[in-house]
């Protein structure tokens, strides 16, 4: 991975709609920015129910339209040495980062957070299209500036 210089993950509960979601646009970011090759993202559910699984078809829907594509990701579960090889977890919501919070070895605490701004994104999965483009809107804002924050304080 030459030329990293920071990694991202994103978590939720499944991998299949917030953290694929998350993963997809911010990787739109911050090659916007001409940062794609500087940071390393990946996403995973604190669960792994659906491991190996394509993002869900109407996360996908939805994400094409605004011109994400989704469909190379597989859902996956965390992992204990992911808290070593990220510099940032993201969780998608509160309780997400309460598992985050509890399986993290004490030394790594601070590489835990919410979005950009303390944004929780609700899941979307038992609900109707107006959810998933709910949630496209929130992550979309939130990513635009996590993306800026991670290009200005490591430009140096």
């Amino acid at each position: 991975m030459a030329g990293v210089r920071t990694s991202v993950l994103f978590v939720c509960t499944g991998n299949i709609c917030r953290s694929p979601t998350a993963e997809g646009v911010f990787r739109a970011k911050l090659a916007a920015l001409g940062w794609a090759d500087r940071v390393h993202i990946d996403s995973a559910g604190v669960e792994g129910w659906h491991a190996g699984e394509a993002p869900d078809p109407r996360t996908q829907d939805h994400a094409r339209k605004r011109g994400y594509e989704l469909g190379d990701q597989r859902a996956r579960a965390l992992r204990p040495d992911d808290f070593q090889r990220f510099d940032r977890l993201i969780a998608m919501d509160a309780g997400h980062l309460r598992e985050l919070r509890r399986r993290c070895p004490a030394g790594l605490q601070a590489r835990l957070s919410l979005l950009s701004g303390g944004v929780e994104i609700p899941d979307p999965y038992y609900g109707g299209p107006a959810g998933f483009e709910a949630v496209l809107d929130l992550i979309e804002q939130a990513c635009e500036e996590l993306a800026q924050e991670i290009a200005t304080s490591r430009t140096a």
